[in-house]
């Protein structure tokens, strides 16, 4: 009876470390503004796309995490953009995006294309704004982004870069 106490509680403890490590690493914090930092490597990809409006294209490249790529699946989308706290452009998708693995927020800046899980909205930066709790980063436009500046509902394509 002994042996298999010690078993059962070496068995706790190693469970007890890996949580302890997995919350370290997943709750690190940054230096400038205190809020968890993503892992990701957002240059190692091949998920390019287009946003066409107003006869423009503007290229992105989207991140290699599992919300990006669960994005990608969806294109071609065509979408409603509409001005929210003139700092991004919203719209909604069809369905939810998969999280999983996703950092607990982010800070983004001007040209970052997200997508804020509690809503199930697509988030195009034009702006630099705050952390944002329940906000993933998918990926970022390359390029001038002024044209999102643009006020008012318009609709925008969103497809896979030849």
């Amino acid at each position: 009876m002994r042996k298999k106490r010690l078993t059962y509680h070496a068995f706790r403890m190693v469970i007890a470390f890996g949580a302890a490590i997995f919350w370290t690493l997943g709750h690190a914090q940054s230096a400038a503004g205190g809020a968890p930092q993503s892992s990701v490597n957002r240059e190692s990809t091949s998920m390019k796309i287009l946003l066409h409006f107003d006869d423009q294209a503007l290229p992105a490249t989207l991140d290699d995490t599992p919300a990006a790529r669960d994005f990608f699946s969806l294109l071609p989308l065509t979408l409603t953009l509409e001005n929210y706290a003139n700092t991004e452009k919203i719209a909604y998708l069809p369905r939810k995006l998969s999280t999983r693995a996703a950092p607990d927020g982010a800070t983004p800046r001007g040209g970052d294309i997200t997508y804020y899980a509690p809503w199930g909205n697509l988030a195009i930066f034009h702006r630099d704004f705050r952390y944002s709790p329940g906000l993933v980063h998918l990926g970022r436009i390359e390029g001038n982004i002024g044209a999102l500046r643009r006020s008012g509902k318009y609709q925008v394509t969103i497809t896979v870069a030849d």
